[in-house]
């Protein structure tokens, strides 16, 4: 399959997951023998913070804007596939572009997909316009459940269907390296996860003046007032999200407001941290359950008081066994690839789809 994805970015992995999203999922793509050109905006945020120059799995190019990415026009057209990523600068211009241009399957990729129809719902079309939902003959979405059926009956998709983050198992494994944390929290500051990192981190933290924590990535306000004991990184290059979780005794895992509302939505840390055998403190939300077994395999927390319960009630032998079980789930389900095997199936879906249509219009 000749496969053009145009996204947010393969090549800079700063304050954004998309990055990390592709590169596991194009890798094992290309390993099942499929041919993979993607298109990043050249933007002077991720241009100046890159640590994916050459991959070799995909041809990775760029273009300065939209009359740019007229370079590109032959190879989308006779592309197999064609998806367009959330968040992609001008996404409305371009997800039209695509539409009109390529004669094989296309799709969006919602990594956002709570975040996206919120925005559609208070009528922001930053990147996608709901007028184009049904000219995509596929709409992939980090969020399962109930939300898959809502953008096909409300929102006039053809197929929507779950694909949802993952974690590469090559990188993200178990490390020995010696405890520097009882708790931590790695992710990009946003208003509304701060709430929940102040109630489950700072709090505990507080309380709990002789254990260690620590908050990494970008992005947070100069004027939050971190505990004494909590240990502030600005950025973790995905090379060392293994050594960090390994690092840590629990990770906290914090999901933004309208991925709560929607359920079903998990992050991408919640994956790398499993895959590493770091046991896991997270939030709550419908559809974790379904994920991960609470208890087993995960640890939920709806107060401050059960976190203090976990750090202070789990012994390490408990711990190890939740992680372990919890890699265990990850490596069975949640590996990028499992997710290329999903995406293949879907793709394929799509284009008999899209040619079956064809066929029919003609009769």
């Amino acid at each position: 399959m000749k496969l053009v994805v145009l996204g947010l970015s393969l090549s800079s992995s700063w304050g954004n997951g998309h990055a990390t999203t592709f590169r596991g999922l194009l890798a094992e793509f290309a390993a099942r023998g499929h041919d993979i050109l993607f298109l990043e905006r050249d933007v002077p945020w991720y241009a100046s913070q890159r640590d994916l120059t050459d991959p070799d799995y995909c041809r990775l190019e760029y273009y300065s804007d939209l009359d740019d990415l007229q370079r590109f026009t032959g190879e989308i057209a006779r592309a197999d596939a064609v998806i367009v990523g959330s968040y992609v600068p001008d996404g409305v211009k371009v997800g039209r572009f695509v539409q009109a241009t390529a004669r094989g399957a296309t799709a969006f990729y919602d990594i956002d997909t709570p975040v996206t129809l919120a925005k559609l719902a208070r009528g922001d079309f930053e990147y996608l316009d709901p007028a184009l939902i049904p000219g995509f003959d596929l709409y992939l979405s980090f969020t399962g459940g109930p939300t898959l059926r809502f953008i096909e009956r409300e929102l006039g998709s053809p197929a929507a269907r779950a694909l949802y983050c993952q974690a590469d198992p090559e990188l993200y494994r178990p490390l020995d390296v010696p405890t520097r944390w009882d708790l931590s929290y790695l992710g990009t500051w946003s208003a509304d996860r701060q709430p929940t990192v102040d109630k489950l981190l700072c709090s505990a933290a507080r309380a709990l003046p002789d254990s260690r924590f620590c908050v990494a990535g970008p992005q947070y306000p100069a004027d939050i007032d971190w505990p004494a004991n909590v240990e502030r990184i600005e950025h973790v290059p995905p090379a060392e999200h293994p050594a960090f979780y390994a690092a840590s005794r629990f990770t906290l895992n914090v999901t933004r407001a309208d991925m709560i509302a929607a359920g079903w939505s998990p992050s991408v840390r919640l994956f790398e941290a499993a895959m590493c055998g770091c046991p896991v403190i997270s939030d709550v939300w419908e559809g974790l359950d379904q994920l991960f077994e609470p208890g087993r395999e995960i640890l939920l927390a709806r107060s401050t008081d059960d976190v203090i319960a976990a750090l202070r009630g789990i012994t390490p032998d408990k711990a190890r066994a939740i992680g372990d079980a919890a890699r265990q789930r990850a490596l069975a389900e949640h590996t990028s690839r499992v997710r290329a095997g999903e995406l293949e199936q879907h793709l394929e879906e799509a284009m008999v789809g899209k040619t079956m249509a064809a066929l029919a219009a003609e009769r």
